[in-house]
């Protein structure tokens, strides 16, 4: 061989070298996706379904799953959940998940659809105050739907949904909820699809690589616009806030299960979810505190069944109507002052509900606001009532935009005879520093429920939630929650 043919020494090395580094590649590429949010994600998703929660947070758990059926066994007869009741039932489908406050089953994906528009066809559902997500509303009904369609044991079915609850919330402190609706998208909507495919791929025991697609095909459908504030139905905020949500984590799992492939580190590299959604995004704020603090224990349960801003100008009114003997008689104005982002949420809404003003007024007139009073259209035309709201206005106050109480609000009232009182709500009742114990709960679900379920049914249901991780198969409670 001639030497310009023969490969010199140091080329030989290199091509060695070039080998070896080549040969180590895929096993560093391996090492640093084990080591991303992803992997540790779903590491941590899979370990959540075996290990026990604590006692306290296993508490608040039943306490919010009781919370959100009361939402949807209510809301299955509002409007927005019989028009989701009356689509889901023309689909058909394969019987494996119940639909709530019906006698007809159909698919995982489209019970899920179904139960979570009613959950959010009002505004009964929880809420958690910081990054304000709706978690219960999503959560619930897509654990539900997997769990009835696997036969799991309500302790898999609690964990599942304490899981559902840290992803939800971790998305939008990771992505920065402010950030989020900066861009014209719902903090709602963009969570619920984390909140929903915690509890569906817990309760259908993915293993670690079926962890990451599932989270790869729910970041596909993360979606969710600020528009909804337009809706003056409550259907298609229904759908935004947790019918979405629901179907698109259990579309997710049900894929995987299937089968499907797909990426498995969506929430690492280039293009993935958090640099997508965010501009300063904080991916480790997914996993930080995962095992020891449970968003499940912080979300605000209402007392109220009206959007979560009223709650505190309501319990300041009702303060102030006990301590001084309010009545419409001796009172000549009322202010209501708010944090400045949820003046565009409650003032002048045209459903009762969300209208700030005219509950207000109700409170006022009546001492108390009902289920019934806040989803009264008639009562916002009733001229006792409207000759109430005019005394009332609403004012945004930058000193209320308060991180660690974001929903306080101040009622100033002045009486005819120019006497001034005013309250000041940081924390209605309900949230975590002002908890609501298992009586309230129970009792709040079961005027929900009742008139839907029948007083018997309903007992039984609040008595086997509240023992919930003492049911071997969820389905054994499908009796009482349909008709």
């Amino acid at each position: 061989m001639s030497q310009r043919q023969m490969p010199s020494r140091r080329r030989l090395l290199q091509c060695a070298g070039a080998v070896t580094a080549l040969a180590a590649l895929p096993t560093r590429m391996v090492a640093a996706a084990d080591a991303g949010v992803t992997a540790r994600l779903a590491r941590y998703m899979v370990a959540a379904r075996d290990q026990a929660l604590p006692d306290a947070v296993l508490v608040e758990c039943k306490h919010r799953i009781l919370d959100t059926f009361g939402a949807m066994v209510s809301g299955s007869r509002m409007n927005p959940g019989i028009m989701a009741l009356k689509y889901v039932r023309s689909l058909g489908g394969e019987q494996q998940a119940s639909v709530i406050g019906s006698d007809f089953r159909t698919t995982t994906v489209n019970a899920a659809l179904a139960n979570a528009m009613c959950a959010h066809a009002d505004e009964t559902d929880d809420f958690e105050p910081v990054t304000k997500a709706h978690p219960g509303c999503s959560v619930v009904p897509a654990a539900l739907a997997v769990a009835e369609k696997e036969g799991r044991s309500g302790q898999e079915f609690i964990r599942a949904v304490a899981l559902g609850y840290d992803l939800c919330c971790r998305l939008l402190t990771a992505l920065g909820p402010d950030l989020v609706r900066g861009t014209h998208r719902s903090a709602e909507g963009t969570s619920s699809t984390f909140g929903a495919l915690g509890a569906a791929a817990s309760l259908a025991r993915l293993d670690e690589r079926g962890m990451r697609f599932a989270i790869s095909y729910s970041a596909q459908q993360v979606s969710g616009l600020w528009s909804w504030v337009k809706d003056k139905d409550h259907i298609e905020k229904a759908f935004d806030f947790a019918g979405m949500g629901a179907r698109n984590g259990v579309t997710a799992v049900g894929m995987v299960q299937a089968g499907l492939t797909g990426v498995d580190d969506v929430l690492d590299g280039t293009h993935n979810l958090l640099i997508a959604l965010s501009t300063k995004p904080n991916p480790e704020a997914m996993l930080e505190g995962l095992g020891s603090r449970f968003y499940v224990t912080e979300t605000a349960i209402k007392t109220f069944s009206v959007g979560y801003p009223i709650q505190s100008p309501l319990d300041a009114l009702l303060t102030l109507r006990k301590q001084h003997g309010l009545t419409p008689d001796n009172v000549r104005s009322i202010l209501v002052k708010l944090p400045t982002d949820a003046m565009g949420i409650v003032g002048e809404s045209a459903m009762p509900d969300v209208n700030c003003q005219h509950l207000v007024a109700v409170a006022l007139v009546k001492g108390a606001v009902s289920f019934a009073d806040s989803h009264d259209v008639a009562l916002m035309h009733d001229p006792k009532i409207l000759e109430q709201t005019a005394k009332v206005s609403l004012t945004g106050d930058e000193a209320l935009m308060d991180p660690a109480a974001p929903r306080g609000a101040i009622v100033e009232v002045t009486m005819t005879d120019g006497k001034k009182v005013d309250h000041f709500t940081k924390f209605p009742p309900g949230t975590k520093e002002n908890p609501l114990d298992t009586e309230a709960v129970g009792a709040k679900a079961s005027d929900l429920m009742a008139p839907v379920l029948g007083a018997e049914k309903t007992k039984k249901l609040v008595d086997q939630i509240n023992n919930l991780e003492r049911v071997d198969d969820v389905r054994a409670l499908r009796a009482l929650y349909t008709t």
